[in-house]
């Protein structure tokens, strides 16, 4: 990939604009066309497996030529369920739509999962594909009742040969959304709970909001397994504000695809415009990841949120040596750290599952990163580090920053044009 120069002007203007999207408005709900899942046989005893039932309600809609499913308050359990164009689904307060963990009532099938298709997996509790214009909404929840599951997980990883590299999907478990090929999507308001992997999988859409919604694991779960709040895989134009999340892997994560001929992936367009902005981080393996997955990611925004004790990084720049990996103009800004651990920033080689397949080891880019505005306390600033070899990092700038860190050195090598403009650390100017 070639090595363009940083022109010092658009470095600053990408800096310091403010592009943010246009946003999707909220669909108002059509009270003539809402249909409550009850009226279609739907019981809510916590017990009964209503799929039939509540995709009963979601085909009469689409018969209508749309509307809303609507799920009331109680607990209603469910296999996997499919929208369709022009249906929403609205979760009224004290609503629960709660994944069964008998995993045959989400029979396997062909399903996009960590950056390509698998030809045999399960599919989340609520799918919905080219289903433009899409809400989903409500002051409810969407329970993964991942706990046994997340048991079985750790059992068979624990036993494995390999426990590093154990396949993720070698455990069938249900996410609890996957939107794909949508555009002008909203998710509002909604409690994503215990999800048995990735909660809310967006693929391949356009011009998503999502807002005022939770991301949530018990407190009392070490590491529920594999349970992101948001993957953004391969889409673009996608704002996440004022959202709460307590997780145990990523809060959010830009990916696509993976491996040394992932560029020539047709299914995986790059991830941009990208805004995050007013959410609380409480628990997570990191803030905003780029990766496991995903090839060029550029054009992300991280600013004005809060970062609590439970979160282990802020910034993460996952370093694939056996994907070429283009990370451009990645911006963090008015963030509030508090935390006595943890890294501000780790962009640093990634190995898990390497597999070259044979190729040379690709080469990659990291470019135009800045982290401006941050306060707080935090465990260490982290490290800085590429792929000998493979990865070009350049232009990063730390800049109005004033933290107090259990360790205040930042470990950095192989970067060019690393500027610290107005960094103290414990009361200290940083210096490299």
């Amino acid at each position: 990939m070639p090595n363009h120069p940083l022109n010092r002007r658009s470095f600053t203007l990408s800096l310091l604009a403010t592009p943010f999207l246009a946003l999707p408005a909220c669909a108002t709900l059509d009270d003539s066309q809402r249909f409550a899942i009850t009226a279609f046989g739907a019981v809510a005893d916590d017990r009964t497996v209503n799929t039939a039932a509540i995709q009963k309600a979601i085909d009469h809609a689409a018969g209508q030529g749309g509307g809303t499913v609507v799920v009331p308050a109680g607990v209603f359990v469910s296999g996997a369920l499919f929208l369709k164009p022009k249906v929403n689904l609205h979760l009224d307060k004290g609503a629960v739509l709660k994944c069964s963990t008998e995993l045959s009532n989400f029979p396997a099938q062909r399903t996009r999962i960590e950056g390509h298709f698998a030809p045999s997996f399960n599919p989340a509790l609520v799918n919905a594909n080219g289903c433009d214009g899409l809400v989903i909404s409500g002051e409810g929840t969407l329970d993964g009742a991942g706990r046994p599951i997340w048991d079985r997980f750790w059992q068979l990883r624990n036993a494995a040969p390999d426990p590093h590299n154990f396949a993720n999907i070698s455990v069938p478990r249900a996410r609890l959304a996957l939107i794909e090929r949508s555009r002008g999507v909203t998710v509002e308001g909604v409690t994503f709970k215990d999800s048995q992997f990735w909660n809310l999988h967006l693929y391949r859409c356009q011009d998503v909001t999502v807002r005022g919604a939770r991301f949530e694991v018990p407190d009392d779960y070490k590491q529920a397994p594999s349970t992101d709040g948001v993957d953004l895989d391969s889409c673009q134009r996608v704002t996440i504000e004022n959202c709460y999340f307590s997780v145990t892997d990523d809060c959010i994560a830009a990916k696509g695809s993976k491996g040394p001929f992932a560029m020539d992936d047709k299914d995986s367009p790059p991830v941009e415009q990208i805004r995050v902005r007013n959410c609380e981080f409480r628990r997570g393996h990191g803030v905003m990841t780029l990766g496991s997955e995903a090839t060029i990611v550029r054009d992300v925004i991280v600013e004005n949120c809060k970062v609590g004790p439970g979160v282990s990084n802020v910034a993460v720049l996952k370093l694939r040596a056996d994907t070429p990996q283009h990370y451009e103009n990645i911006h963090f800004r008015g963030l509030t750290l508090d935390s006595e651990r943890g890294l501000i920033v780790a962009f640093r080689p990634w190995t898990q599952y390497f597999n070259l397949k044979g190729a040379p080891p690709p080469k990659s880019v990291v470019r135009n990163i800045s982290l401006v505005d941050i306060k707080g306390r935090f465990g260490t600033f982290g490290k800085i580090a590429p792929n000998p070899g493979q990865t070009e990092i350049a232009d990063i700038l730390l800049k109005d920053i004033d933290v107090d860190l259990k360790t205040g050195t930042l470990d950095a090598t192989g970067a060019s044009n690393l500027r610290l403009e107005n960094v103290r650390v414990n009361g200290k100017p940083l210096t490299l």
